[in-house]
Order: structure tokens, then sequence, then C-alpha cells
């Protein structure tokens, strides 16, 4: 069973039935609406349609929405696009409507205010290099440095970052109540710098009614400087490796990326690892050698999920391509370490809730337990089981359909909706034994590890761990 999760952004590519009901199939686990793209009623009528072929399927997938953020960019071209060429004058100029080879507007005329002589502007991520020599009133004047075929509208960076706009935008206001009203269960936020930017998203998220989990979008120098406040205000983080590294430099950007998934484990914080991870399917049916080790090396260093970007939401090959991404999950986690002792080592837990995860953890892993249940309404135990590896597949057996959900991005972690019960815990550990054997997930005879709080129904209120034989409800010692 593969543990990594996949996110695919839905687009033109994928959104229509048939495509889209193969992706389900193919291992899709959330879905991603890029806000950056498309009108409302695009993303309405992508979340309808997934919602039925995703009941068609039998299959749990969650929502997640992407801001756009405080993308900056350049303005249109005459003809769409121009060819820069090294060593020429190119003026970025706030006051222009239209650019040619010579000068093109701005989107942000704040950019103005942030860069000095000498600093370095990134065009399209990086394949175009344009050295500023001077300020004046409304326009910055460059020299281009490495040059290319400049179209309309690519972004601009500054290399090292420092760039002044703010994490949250109007139309980022806009698209927080437009995620409460389709439900989503994760909102990706972009261009964070601090804590607060992401305790301000959170905010607005509560006021329009919704409790969705928030990601923060590590791409600015800022935020490498600021991720463990980041860490502390959020409940994941995406290592979105392409304005990261026009920034940090792609040099730079392995070792970072190593370095967030760690930490973010270690804060009991989800992680998806995004950008170009199967770049070349946009246009060709298989991935180049070089993404089949980036996806691999993503999974050995325990990202929850890989995320695909224009592969799906724009490529040629949709379905393929997350069915190859998904065999080269599998065939990565049969490598991935599983060192318990070293991960309990010097850790101390305060919580009950959180011992009693971390316990089931180490008994499943020693016994050889077929399963872990977690039976949980917040989703929080089984998401501490998450944080370690142990290979033991772990079943989150809930009551409330939020946590379904969000249990779709957490690694090794397979959601199921249990049928209501009464407060009575022997009864809640039968039809949990029957939820699991219904789905085929464990037969008559298996050892598993079953965590329950009491009293029932509380979040928060795990405090029991039961090892049981399935089928023997008296919770006969398992077979040695």
């Amino acid at each position: 069973m593969r543990t990594t999760k996949i996110v695919a952004t839905l687009g033109p590519s994928s959104s229509a039935p048939d495509v889209l009901t193969q992706l389900i199939r193919g291992g899709v686990d959330v879905v991603r609406l890029n806000f950056s793209h498309g009108t409302a009623s695009d993303h309405r009528h992508r979340v309808d349609l997934l919602r039925e072929c995703m009941h068609g399927q039998g299959r749990t997938v969650g929502i997640m929405g992407d801001l756009q953020g405080p993308k900056i960019r350049i303005g249109k071209l005459a003809g769409s696009k121009v060819e820069l060429k090294p060593g020429q004058s190119f003026i970025l100029d706030a006051d222009c409507e239209l650019g040619n080879k010579t000068r093109v507007g701005l989107d942000y005329p704040e950019l103005i205010d942030d860069v000095h002589a000498g600093d370095t502007l990134l065009l399209d991520d990086g394949r175009i290099v344009l050295t500023v020599d001077a300020i004046e009133e409304r326009q910055i004047h460059c020299r281009v440095h490495h040059g290319g075929v400049l179209s309309n509208n690519k972004g601009i960076n500054r290399q090292g970052g420092g760039l002044s706009a703010p994490a949250l935008t109007a139309k980022d206001m806009e698209d927080i109540r437009l995620a409460a009203a389709l439900k989503v269960d994760f909102l990706a936020v972009s261009f964070p710098k601090s804590g607060a930017d992401m305790r301000l998203a959170r905010d607005l998220l509560r006021a329009a009614g919704s409790d969705a989990l928030l990601i923060a979008k590590i791409e600015r120098v800022e935020a490498v400087a600021a991720l463990e406040d980041i860490l502390e205000a959020c409940d994941g983080i995406m290592v979105a490796r392409g304005d990261l590294a026009v920034e940090v430099g792609d040099a730079s950007v392995p070792a970072l990326q190593k370095r967030m998934i760690r930490l973010a484990r270690a804060h009991n914080r989800l992680v998806i690892t995004a950008t170009q991870m199967m770049e070349s399917m946009i246009s060709s049916p298989v991935p180049t050698r070089a993404e089949v080790s980036d996806v691999a090396n993503a999974v050995l260093d325990g990202t929850d999920a890989v995320m695909l970007s224009a592969e799906t939401a724009a490529g040629q090959y949709p379905v393929e391509t997350v069915e190859a991404m998904a065999r080269i999950c599998v065939e990565a986690e049969k490598s991935a370490e599983v060192a318990l002792e070293r991960q309990f080592l010097d850790r101390v837990f305060t919580r009950i809730d959180q011992s009693i995860a971390m316990a089931a953890l180490w008994t499943a892993y020693h016994l050889k337990a077929k399963a872990i249940a977690a039976l949980t309404q917040s989703g929080s135990t089984a998401l501490w089981m998450s944080r370690v590896i142990t290979g033991v597949p772990i079943y989150a057996l809930t009551q409330d359909a939020r946590t379904r959900y969000r249990a779709t991005l957490f690694r090794g972690v397979y959601p199921l909706m249990m049928p209501p019960t009464s407060k009575d815990r022997d009864e809640n550990l039968r039809v949990a034994e029957e939820t699991l054997l219904r789905g085929a997930t464990v037969a008559h005879g298996d050892t598993i590890v079953l965590t329950i709080g009491e009293p029932i129904g509380c979040p928060g209120g795990t405090n029991t761990m039961k090892i049981v034989r399935v089928g023997d409800h008296s919770g006969a010692k398992p077979a040695g």
C-alpha cells in the first residue's frame, strides 16, 4: 500500500468527468484548486464534479485551495512576446501600458521602492536575469545579463528576497471566502514571510466560516529565516521550490527541502513537496530518470505528499503522470528507514493522547501487527502516529466527515468513516473491527492495535490502547 499522498492540480486537462475518474483511480489523494487561474465558477464546477466522481469510485479525496498571493509580474507586450539580448538596456516602467523590446509595464509599482542599483532581478522563474542600473522616478533601468524570450505577465523576483508586498492581497481575501464556500479541506497561503501572515490568514478563514487546515508555502527568503515561527502558526508547509529557488539560488534548495521536511515532522506538521516534480510529463508519457529520483528522494526524506502542478492541470498525460508518480512512491517506500529507537530518543510526551499514539506505534511495530486503528474525533491521534514511519498502516476511524477528508494528506493514514454508535467503549471497538473487515483491510485472526478515548466522542481524549485479534472481542492476547 502506498503511504505517500499525491496532490494533483485541476485545470483544463483534468476537468472532464472521465479524466477525473481516471485520476482518482490512478491514486490522487488530494486535488488542488489553483486560484491564480480560472474563475470562481470554474472552481465550483470542478469541486462539484470531483465529489460526484469520488463517490462513484468509493474513494475519499481531499480538496486544497491555493491562494495566488502577491505574485509580482510584468505587464503585457506588443505581439505577446519580445526577445531580450544580453547587454541591452531594458526598462521596467510603472506607467507603460503595452511593452516592447525596450520596456514593459509593472503590475506592482511598489517594486520601484524595493530595489536599488546593483540588485539582480529574475524574470520568468529565473530564465531571464536583469541587473538594476538606476531608479528614475517610476522606472527601473536595467541591463540584460541573461536574455531570452519574454512573454506577457511573467513573474519577477529579487535575488535574495526583500520585497515588501504583503502576503495577502485583496484577491486573496476574496478567494478565502470562495474557499470557505467550497468547503475546502486545506488552504495554501502563498509567499508568507512570518507566522503573523499565517495567523491573519487563519483569522480571515475562520471569519468566513471555514476550519480548513492552513498550509504555508515556503517560497521567500524571509520565510526560511522565520520557519519555526511559521510552523507554530500553521498546520503544514509546502516546499514550493519554484520561487524559493529563484530567491535563494537553485543549489540551496535540496538541503533546504530536507531541513523543512525534518522540521515539519518534528513539529507534528504536514509537509508537501512541490514544483516541477514530473515537469517533462507535460508533453511526454514517461518521466525522466532525474524526475524519478527527485520524487523518490522526497519520499525517503519523509514528505507527506508530492504535488503535481501543470502536469495534471494543463499537460497532455495527466493520468499517466499520476500513475507514474504512484509507482515511484511505492518503490521508494520499500527502502524507507524505520528507526523507532532513534526517533523516540530524548522525546518527552506531556499529553496523554500523544503518549497513547506513540505507545500504539511502538507496540504495533514490535508485535508486527496488521494495522493500527485510531478511533478519532479530531484526527490528532492519527496525525501524531503519521509523524513516525513504522511500515504499519494506520486507519483513522472517524464519525466526523471533516476529519475523514483532512486525513487524506497524512502520510501512511487511511481514513474510514464509522457509522454512529453508542457511547459504550466495547460497542465502538466492535464496530471498528467490522469497519476494517468490511473494507477488506484486515481479516479474522489478524492482530491489530486500537486506540480510543473515554468519554467517547470528546476531541483530544484518546487515553486507551488495546491489542486484539480480529474477531475476538474479549481482547485475547495475540499469538507470539
